[in-house]
C-alpha cells in the first residue's frame, strides 16, 4: 500500500503493548488519517497481534471501509488507511477469551462523533490486564456522558477465561463534544458495583461472597452502605468478577478484581475494595480511567486529576498528539489538554 502522508507509530514506544494499536487505529478511524504501526506489542511475551487485537482492527476497518495490511494473528506491523465512517451495525466475533473491554477501547473512540451499534460474540467480560465490560459501562461511560456521548451497554452473557463466550451489545449516540473537567471530587454520593459469577458457581455463593466482603470493607471505610448487586450468568465456563465504583458530586472512580483457579471469593472482594479505597484517596479519576480518557481529552479538551500517571497514560498522550492538534500538560497528577 503506497500512501503519500502516513503517521508512523512505533509500537514499542512507552508501555509497548496493545493499547498503542487500539488508540492509534481508533484515532485514525475518527480523523481519516492513515497510519503505520510497527513493532506491535514488542514488549510483550507473545508479540504481534492476538485475537482481540485482530478483531479490533477488523471491526474498525469495517466501520470506515479501510484498506488494511497486516491484519493477521502474529503480525507485528499494520498499515491502516481509513475511508469514511459508516453508521451501520457491526458484528464482531472473538474466537478466544480475549477481552471484550479492550476491543471496545478502540471502537468507542469514533463514537465521540458518530453513533454506533455493535454486537460482540465471544471473548471475556473479565480478565487479566483488561478493563471489565462493566467498568467501561459504569466508569468510562460516566465520563463520556459528561462530554455528550451516551453509551448503552447490555451484557447478555458474561465471558470468562479460558473459553470466553460473552455476548455484548453496545449502542452509542453523540452530540457535539464538550470539555471534560474532573479536578475536585466533591462529596461522596454513592458506593456500588456488580458482582457476577457463572451459574456453575451458584452453590458456592461466589457472587454473594465477593459482594459481601467488598461491602463490609467499604462500609467500614466510608461509613455508608454500599450498593453492590450480585448475579449469575449462563456462561460457557466457570468464572467470576467484581466491579466497584465510588460516585462523587463531580466524578466516579472504579476498581475491580476477577476469579482465578484457587482464588477465594473473599480475596477478590478484598482486592477490589482496597484498590477502590486507594484510588479514592489519591485522585478524582482512577489510574485506569485516566489513560483511557486521553483520546477523548484530546478531542474535547479539558483537564482531570488522576491518582497516578501510568506508563499507559504517557503512551496514550504520545499517540494522541500524533493525530490531533493538541498538547498535553502533566503536573501534580493533573492532565490538561490544550488545543494548538
Amino acid at each position: 500500500m503506497t500512501i503519500e502522508k502516513i503517521i508512523e507509530i512505533p509500537g514499542d514506544y512507552g508501555s509497548g503493548g496493545g493499547q498503542i494499536l487500539r488508540t492509534a487505529l481508533g484515532l485514525a478511524t475518527l480523523t481519516g488519517k492513515a497510519c503505520r504501526i510497527t513493532n506491535i506489542r514488542a514488549k510483550r511475551k507473545n508479540p504481534g497481534l492476538r485475537e482481540q487485537h485482530l478483531q479490533a482492527v477488523n471491526a474498525l476497518a469495517k466501520l470506515c471501509d479501510a484498506k488494511v495490511e497486516g491484519n493477521k494473528i502474529g503480525s507485528r506491523e499494520v498499515v491502516f488507511e481509513p475511508g469514511k465512517i459508516q453508521e451501520k451495525p457491526i458484528n464482531i466475533r472473538i474466537g478466544t477469551a480475549g477481552s471484550v473491554g479492550l476491543v471496545l477501547q478502540a471502537l468507542l473512540i469514533p463514537a465521540i462523533k458518530h453513533n454506533l451499534y455493535l454486537r460482540i460474540e465471544g471473548g471475556g467480560t473479565y480478565g487479566k490486564w483488561a478493563p471489565p465490560v462493566s467498568y467501561i459501562s459504569s466508569v468510562i461511560g460516566y465520563f463520556l456522558r459528561k462530554i455528550s456521548c451516551i453509551i448503552d451497554i447490555r451484557i447478555e452473557r458474561e465471558g470468562f477465561y479460558p473459553k470466553g463466550g460473552a455476548i455484548v451489545e453496545v449502542k452509542t449516540r453523540t452530540e457535539k463534544p464538550t470539555a471534560l473537567i474532573a479536578i475536585e471530587k466533591g462529596k461522596l454520593l454513592e458506593i456500588g458495583g456488580v458482582s457476577v459469577a457463572s451459574e456453575y458457581l451458584k452453590k458456592a455463593r461466589v457472587a454473594e461472597r465477593q459482594a459481601s466482603t467488598a461491602s463490609q470493607l467499604l462500609k467500614e471505610k466510608f461509613k455508608i452502605e454500599p450498593k453492590v448487586k450480585y448475579s449469575y450468568s449462563k456462561s460457557v465456563c466457570p468464572g467470576s468478577g467484581l466491579q466497584l465504583y465510588a460516585k462523587t458530586e463531580n466524578s466516579i472512580l472504579g476498581a475491580n478484581s476477577f476469579g482465578e483457579r484457587g482464588k477465594r471469593s473473599e480475596v477478590i472482594g478484598k482486592e477490589a475494595a482496597e484498590q477502590l479505597i486507594w484510588e479514592y484517596e489519591n485522585g478524582t479519576v482512577d489510574s485506569h480511567a485516566s489513560d483511557q480518557l486521553i483520546p477523548y481529552l484530546g478531542i474535547a479538551g479539558g483537564k482531570i486529576k488522576t491518582s497516578k500517571i501510568t506508563e499507559h497514560c504517557k503512551t496514550n498522550i504520545y499517540v494522541t498528539e500524533k493525530f490531533l492538534p493538541v498538547k498535553f500538560f502533566v503536573k501534580d497528577n493533573i492532565i490538561e489538554a490544550r488545543k494548538i
